[in-house]
């Protein structure tokens, strides 16, 4: 190890070693241009931000990928059928009277007509033009209109779309409904963002000032945060003109962004106040916590970004998108807290604990023996070793059990809040005409020739109809060519039901190649339902492989970190344990609707099979913070000379009171998410949320305790040959004590 030479420390004359590294040194570096440091992040916000305002956003919620049937039937039909191979939207009218009453009848009629000329669309087929008799419910009292957009997905301007949209709507009136549902609908259904952010902050800075007592260094951490999610929308805005960005990527990055951001900052503005009350100068205060808690810092940023690489196994284009926004991100955050946070404490000084609030108490932990809360609390979990760690293994397997119940599907716009026309619209299909009615499935039909094959079709679609879960089947419809046919197909069951999915499988093995075996006649089932069955299929084979690449990467990165075998297997474990606890209170809120339904919009549904993968590998990443935070101190405390039993205490005793707040801070960040519009978001936020919870408290406070002291000194078992072999990441710092205070 190397040490900086001995630097005066201010007006006491008080002399310290201050620790010497690369990010020591950016911190020093970063302290004494700070006014550079400053300009440069606000004139790089500036810049990225009007040049994202300027290119405007393309965010793409298209779920596709892969060679799947149903991507063959939709290039199929686009081939075939050029005027049919946009995408379609409902206009549900729902009328008091019967909706084939005269009046209503001719208000119908009159809407639809008034939607004809409107750009980008190519066709409205109305409720009782040919072939329509199917779109009115049988109860007389709901009808809907079918409108074809001559484009898919991004290809049509959201400007188009929500002409239609309010157009359509205009002709509503006391008794009488209209609302519109469908894929295009529902991409113009933006939610309102900046709700969750605020009270993520807001909760936030409640916590650190109640952990700081101090306005100036609770400031700090949510500027610095602030400063690079906002660096990053911008970022994101261009990208997506490259790249497919989801629609809520910006709201998962600032999800990540402002929970990952502010707890950084926290861990290193606390390791900087330490620094100053043990005598140092601000100069080596900043140095000393860029050294020891900016390099866990650096390790833990990196353990995420490197996790969320794991995502491109999946070899989906959205997936990708939604990634590099929470990998910008967590970049931005990193980079701000080892560069723009020194530059502030520069700023702030001594005086970072002015402004204060609340009452002055002396710190949670301090040198000696039998000090502060958390000392007492690893002194107690660490007599009964056994009782504390089984019970908390315990309570976090009764947590997991309903993951054992998990289904992975796509959920459809029945999950939608309340308030949205395409949830509206849904309802009223599925109560006039069936859930099914919500995700048709199509049948497109590659044919030798219209005339020898019309009884072919005829054929399959009877068989068709008298499938299971088959509600309706349409009659056929040809391209001029002769040589293109398609069939639709309502099920019983909704989009996201089990059912459907069995039933596309039904179709394709058994039905479908049954009708067209020796016919000549090629038929592949898709549409937008197949094909959130087949992109579901794909994540679930690729499931395995992602796990196990994210779960790899974190045991050799702690390996490098801590120089030992047992830690991080014991994390990784323990880790696991933490994210099935979470995923078991994810279905049972969200699948099984144990909550109620404020936070599931009201509908139970399946989980979206790339949130899993998603949570794994944000968790994982995250879980490391807390890791690093933690045993990064007890391993600082047992090079010190600390025994073994006595680094856990210790090390504990340091990290206790931040690593909890900084928990309670990713809570709240997270949790401000379950009050969001968008589903998706609602169950990433309450995964992450309750994931840090028990990972803060059942794990870290007490899991870890319980194991570090019954491994005793096998903890830091590291044999020779892995020395050499494993490179170590960032080099060990010890902080050097201070030399004797010459100040009064």
């Amino acid at each position: 190890m190397t040490v900086a030479p001995t630097t005066p420390t201010g007006s006491r004359g008080a002399m310290v070693q201050a620790p010497a590294s690369p990010l020591g040194r950016l911190g020093s570096w970063s302290y004494q241009h700070r006014r550079m440091v400053v300009a440069a992040w606000l004139l790089t916000l500036v810049v990225v931000t009007l040049a994202g305002r300027s290119a405007g956003s393309q965010f793409k919620d298209d779920l596709n990928g892969g060679s799947t049937q149903s991507q063959q039937a939709a290039s199929f039909l686009q081939g075939h059928f050029p005027s049919q191979a946009g995408d379609v939207a409902e206009v549900v009218f729902q009328s008091r009277a019967l909706v084939t009453s005269a009046a209503v009848k001719t208000r119908i009629t009159r809407t639809l007509s008034g939607l004809a000329g409107l750009p980008h669309l190519t066709s409205v087929r109305s409720p009782f033009g040919p072939g329509g008799a199917h779109q009115v419910s049988a109860d007389g009292h709901v009808a809907y209109g079918v409108v074809q957009f001559d484009g898919r997905g991004d290809a049509v301007p959201n400007t188009a779309i929500q002409r239609v949209i309010d157009q359509a709507r205009t002709a509503a009136a006391p008794g009488f409904a209209v609302q519109l549902g469908g894929t295009p609908v529902q991409k113009v259904e933006k939610p309102q963002f900046g709700k969750s952010e605020a009270l993520g902050i807001l909760a936030a800075i409640v916590i650190l000032l109640l952990a700081f007592g101090s306005v100036i260094a609770m400031v700090l951490p949510v500027v610095t945060a602030i400063v690079a999610v906002a660096t990053t929308f911008g970022v994101l805005d261009v990208l997506s003109h490259g790249v497919t960005v989801p629609s809520f990527g910006p709201e998962l990055a600032a999800l990540v962004g402002l929970g990952v951001g502010i707890d950084y900052a926290l861990f290193l503005v606390t390791r900087y106040r330490n620094a100053l009350r043990s005598g140092s100068a601000p100069e080596t205060a900043v140095v000393t916590a860029m050294a020891t808690s900016g390099r866990a810092v650096v390790f833990a940023g990196s353990t995420v970004v490197l996790s969320l690489f794991g995502l491109f196994l999946l070899g989906l284009p959205f997936i990708y998108g939604a990634a590099l926004g929470a990998i910008i991100a967590v970049l931005l955050v990193m980079a701000a807290s080892v560069t723009l946070l020194p530059a502030a404490l520069g700023f702030a000084g001594t005086g970072i604990d002015r402004l204060h609030v609340g009452l002055r108490r002396r710190p949670d932990y301090a040198s000696g023996p039998g000090r502060g809360f958390w000392w007492r609390w690893s002194r107690q979990v660490q007599r009964r070793p056994w009782l504390a760690g089984g019970a908390a293994v315990l309570a976090l397997a009764v947590l997991a059990l309903p993951f054992l119940s998990l289904r992975l599907a796509f959920t459809d716009a029945g999950t939608n809040p309340a308030s949205y026309t395409s949830r509206q619209a849904y309802d009223l299909l599925a109560r006039g005409f069936g859930p099914g009615t919500n995700g048709p499935l199509v049948v497109a039909l590659e044919l030798p020739g219209r005339v020898g094959s019309s009884h072919v079709v005829a054929s399959l679609r009877s068989q068709l109809a008298t499938a299971p879960d088959v509600a309706f089947v349409s009659p056929p419809q040809y391209n001029l060519a002769g040589n293109a046919g398609v069939l639709t197909v309502i099920p019983h069951t909704s989009p996201q039901d089990s059912r459907t999915s069995a039933l596309v499988q039904q179709l394709r093995n058994v039905v479908v190649p049954g009708a067209v075996a020796h016919t000549g006649v090629r038929a592949l089932v898709g549409g937008e339902t197949a094909a959130s069955i087949d992109t579901a299929a794909l994540i679930s084979r690729h499931l395995a492989l992602v796990v196990t690449f994210v779960i790899l990467l974190s045991l050799l990165l702690l390996v490098a970190a801590f120089r030992s075998v047992v830690v991080p297997l014991v994390s990784a474990l323990l880790t696991l344990l933490s994210t099935g606890a979470a995923y078991g209170v994810l279905v049972a809120v969200f699948q099984w609707g144990w909550l109620g339904s404020g936070i599931d919009n009201g509908a139970t549904a399946p989980v979206d099979p790339w949130i899993p993968l998603m949570l794994f590998a944000l968790l994982f990443g995250f879980s490391m913070d807390y890791q690093v935070f933690l045993v990064s101190r007890i391993r600082e405390e047992w090079r010190n000379g600390r025994g073994d039993s006595g680094a856990v205490a210790d090390g504990l005793a340091a990290t206790g009171r931040v690593i909890t707040s900084a928990a309670a801070i990713m809570i709240c960040v997270f949790g401000a998410f379950v009050l969001g519009d968008l589903r998706v978001l609602r169950v990433i936020g309450l995964g992450m949320a309750v994931a840090v919870l028990l990972d803060a408290t059942l794990v870290r406070m007490v899991l870890m305790p319980s194991v570090l002291q019954l491994m005793g000194r096998a903890n830091w078992w590291f044999p020779r040959r892995l020395e050499r072999a494993v490179p170590s990441f960032l080099s060990e710092v010890q902080p050097q004590p201070l030399a004797a205070n010459t100040g009064a």
